[in-house]
C-alpha cells in the first residue's frame, strides 16, 4: 500500500482556548490525510464516502509553531469498504501524538455500495503488520 504524508503547519487559527492546536482542526487534517489515501488506492475519490472515524486519540498536544505530519495508508479492504490507519507526529519526532482509523464505503453514483478492487500486499513493517491486526479488533 502507498503511505501518504502530507505536512501542516500549526498556526493561530488553528488553536483552541488553551492555546494548543484544536482536536476539531487535527481531525479535519486526519480525516482529509485518510480519505487521500484511499483515493490514491481507488483512484476514484468520488465513489468514497467516510462511514466511520474510529477512535482517534489525543496523547500530546500541538503547539502553535510545529510541523504536523500525517501519515496515512490503508490497513483493511473488504468487497466495498476500506479501513485506512491514520497517525500524526510533530517536527521531527516519530513520537505519535494522535493516531486512528477511518473506514470508508466504496459507492455508484446512485450511493449504492460496489468493489473498490484493492488488494492489500503483505505487510511491509512490523507497523504496518500491528496497524492491520489493530484495524480488524475494530467494531
Amino acid at each position: 500500500m502507498n503511505r501518504i504524508k502530507i505536512s501542516r503547519l500549526v498556526k493561530s487559527e488553528d488553536l483552541n482556548h488553551h492555546g494548543t492546536l484544536f482536536a476539531g482542526r487535527m481531525a479535519e487534517w486526519f480525516v482529509e490525510a485518510c480519505f487521500i489515501s484511499g483515493a490514491r488506492e481507488t483512484g476514484k475519490p468520488e465513489n468514497i464516502v467516510c462511514v466511520n472515524v474510529h477512535g482517534l486519540t489525543f496523547t500530546t498536544p500541538g503547539n502553535k509553531g510545529d510541523i504536523v505530519n500525517l501519515e496515512s495508508y490503508v490497513v483493511k479492504a473488504g468487497k466495498t469498504s476500506f479501513t485506512v490507519y491514520g497517525k500524526i507526529t510533530r517536527n521531527n519526532s516519530d513520537k505519535i501524538i494522535s493516531d486512528g482509523f477511518i473506514t470508508f464505503v466504496f459507492v455508484d453514483e446512485n450511493n449504492k455500495s460496489m468493489p473498490h478492487n484493492i488488494v492489500l500486499d503483505e505487510p511491509k513493517d512490523e507497523e504496518e503488520k500491528e496497524s492491520r491486526e489493530r484495524a480488524l479488533r475494530l467494531k
